[in-house]
């Protein structure tokens, strides 16, 4: 298998992080995680009856079919540079609970998604650029099974804001479900993450393109 350089080379933060620690929760970016501790997280993680290694949104969908679950991990591993501490080109968190991999956050600049541009949910009611490369964008969420319902999404939402302010974003947005109390939502579609999550670590609401989903977005300047 062959794969260009990565289009995106993210920049090293300003400082050294192992970004957050509570609670037996660490989230580093994902180039000081090794592959096979990530690989143990979204291993499971089966998106579109494969595994999608937070491919989807970057493969256009006249070639999604063409690309199997070796050559999805391998485009993965080659954008976080997992395993490279010293690495200025990575994407993503992982995130730790008590020194055992449970969770994945995908974040890099949001032109970096392509399938984005042409997704009715991060424009609707919105007149902006959509090449930006100075605003991020937080797409995907895993925490592997057991692990659940420990507030993992909410520490990988907040290390993601330090993540794209420390490399120089101007803002970082999601797409996330709107979560009701005692109303169940599968993990499949709870993979953008929840409203909740990200009003928590300073979010406000942009749109709700549709009823079960809200653009949230933070500025830092």
């Amino acid at each position: 298998m062959t794969m260009k350089e990565s289009e995106w080379q993210i920049p090293k933060a300003r400082e050294a992080v192992s970004m957050l620690t509570t609670g037996g929760i660490s989230v580093v970016p994902a180039n000081e995680a090794s592959w096979e501790d990530l690989d143990d997280v979204l291993g499971q993680a089966r998106c579109h009856s494969a595994r999608c290694y937070c491919q989807r949104y970057k493969i256009p969908n006249a070639q999604w079919n063409q690309v199997d679950d070796d050559e999805s991990a391998f485009r993965l591993r080659a954008q976080t540079d997992c395993g490279n501490a010293e690495s200025g080109t990575t994407s993503g968190l992982v995130a730790y609970l008590d020194h055992q991999p449970v969770g994945w956050c995908a974040i890099e600049p949001r032109a970096a998604y392509k399938k984005l541009s042409s997704s009715r949910v991060p424009w609707a009611g919105r007149n902006e650029d959509k090449n930006d490369d100075g605003v991020w964008a937080i797409t995907c969420f895993f925490i592997r099974t057991g692990y659940r319902r420990r507030g993992l999404t909410y520490e990988l939402t907040r290390a993601a804001v330090e993540f794209a302010r420390g490399r120089g974003a101007r803002a970082v947005e999601g797409y996330p479900m709107i979560t009701i109390p005692g109303q169940e939502i599968s993990w499949g579609e709870l993979h953008v993450g929840s409203r909740n999550a990200f009003a928590a670590a300073g979010f406000r609401e942009v749109t709700r393109p549709t009823p079960r989903r809200a653009v949230m977005r933070l500025d830092f300047q």
